[in-house]
């Protein structure tokens, strides 16, 4: 029966574009069906409602950290002395400071990420914040479309409908984030005023996920009737242009409206200095980023740490019971500079590396490290290397087993799943236009590993079946 379903759910995903292009040993590419969970994962309503609730919350207070020079330089000008492409980033950074003109529409997609945390058997789990993502935030397309597949499954197959059935009152929710995502750009395009204007999406030059790209390219033509066309850093050195006093950017004899993001959160994505030259042209332009600089320094590690310190929150959230929601959401982060609360976390870290997880200044998965090893990366640093770094507490996610299909074929494993949240935040001079949530996202992957995700192999995607008061065993 699984064997089954499986199948066709395969086939569905393959019809309806839930779809990646991995490259193969050979460096082809080969579109195949995106890695899936077979039956949606059981998750807490009420943690659920949580992170959905508290997203407008996060928005703002992204955009509000963004506006804050003396902050972010008080977070980014500490780790730039050490680590390299934080120091470019904040160089960018400085250098749309310094502009006369600056576009007043901001732009900013999120996706909030959770786990949940088990401290005592059969007590409700805590939602635990992992990051925020301000840039690249992916895969809005595909879980909106994931959830139309196990809805699918959930009609077609009595496999699937005794599973949901297992769960008295759960339900099994829709995710809006293809719609919101693309509702985002095309509204901040629409405030941009000039309706031949086009929107430019920054993308590598080989792209694992381009069909969640493509399809909010499609849906942004769909419903608001605007062009998107695809440019790497490199070509856009090569063929953009700022003119007149606003620094309006072209391409060709197309005026950009937006620029949004996919790609320029990585080391890898600047191989020469012609890619940090366009990254530059882009901030200091006059069209909307997607994000500006600002937010995503915003979004970066060593920020989240200081946030989490008293008073950190509440410097950008004066009411106290947003403020207080905000933190529920915090698990334990610690600097690892060399003042004494640094000093302590090194401590802390050589102790007992087990219940942490180090940190670096990096998007993308697969930078952080785990259990003892944190004691042998640390003790090999000097102590001006480890400013670099955060320790945030290891988060304890509860194990439950599932069945997952890769290239059609279904296999069981014990998996832990993590929460999405996305969310779409546009402003202007008039004021706030858009503060929404803006859909989800559930990632599952084998329990056994401590970090991946779907380009690395380990994790699928996922659809969230929300129970109301689940439990786990701790």
């Amino acid at each position: 029966m699984a064997e089954a379903l499986a199948a066709d759910c395969a086939a569905w995903a393959m019809v309806h574009g839930m779809m990646i292009h991995p490259r193969g040993p050979d460096g082809t590419q080969q579109p195949v069906h995106v890695p899936f969970a077979l039956l949606p994962s059981p998750f807490p309503l009420e943690a659920f409602r949580l992170a959905d609730s508290v997203q407008p919350l996060v928005n703002a207070l992204v955009d509000s950290v963004s506006r804050d020079p003396v902050f972010l330089a008080e977070a980014c000008g500490s780790i730039a002395d050490v680590d390299d492409f934080s120091r470019r980033l904040f160089g960018v950074h400085l250098e749309a400071l310094a502009q006369d003109h600056k576009q007043p529409i901001t732009l900013g997609i999120h996706r909030s990420d959770y786990l949940l945390h088990v401290s005592e058997s059969n007590m409700p789990p805590s939602l635990l914040q992992v990051e925020i993502n301000t840039i690249s935030a992916g895969l809005p397309s595909l879980s909106s479309i994931v959830a139309d597949m196990h809805q699918f499954a959930l009609e077609t197959s009595q496999l699937a409908h005794d599973h949901h059935a297992q769960h008295p009152g759960a339900v099994l929710p829709a995710s809006a984030s293809l719609a919101g995502v693309a509702a985002g750009i095309g509204s901040a395009w629409r405030l941009f005023g000039r309706p031949e204007a086009i929107v430019v999406m920054v993308v590598q030059p080989v792209e694992f996920n381009i069909f969640d790209q493509r399809w909010i390219e499609f849906t942004l033509y769909r419903d608001f009737g605007v062009r998107l066309v695809r440019k790497t850093l490199t070509q856009i050195h090569a063929e953009a242009r700022l003119e007149g006093p606003e620094k309006r950017l072209f391409i060709g004899d197309a005026e950009v409206a937006v620029v949004y993001f996919r790609a320029g959160y990585t080391p890898r994505d600047y191989p020469t200095e012609n890619e940090w030259t366009a990254r530059t042209t882009l901030e200091i332009s006059h069209a909307v980023k997607c994000p500006s600089i600002a937010y995503h320094l915003a979004g970066t590690k060593k920020v989240q740490q200081m946030l989490a310190m008293p008073g950190g929150l509440e410097r950008f959230v004066s009411n106290p019971s947003d403020a207080r929601l905000l933190r529920s959401t915090f698990t334990g982060l610690y600097p690892l500079d060399d003042s004494p609360e640094g000093e302590a976390a090194y401590k802390m870290a050589l102790e007992t590396p087990e219940r942490f997880v180090l940190k670096p200044q990096r998007e993308g998965g697969g930078n952080n490290t785990y259990g003892t090893k944190i004691r042998e990366v640390l003790t090999a640093m000097t102590p001006r290397e480890r400013m670099a770094f955060i320790l945030m507490d290891l988060i304890v996610a509860p194990p439950f087993s599932a069945a997952v299909v890769r290239n059609g074929q279904v296999s069981e494993c014990d998996v832990v799943s993590e929460l999405g949240i996305f969310g779409v935040w546009l402003s202007s001079h008039d004021g706030v236009h858009m503060n929404t949530a803006a859909g989800h996202l559930l990632r599952t992957k084998s329990a056994s590993v401590n970090e991946g995700g779907l380009a690395t192999g380990v994790a699928v995607i996922d659809t969230p079946l929300l129970v109301p008061g689940l439990v786990y065993a701790a």
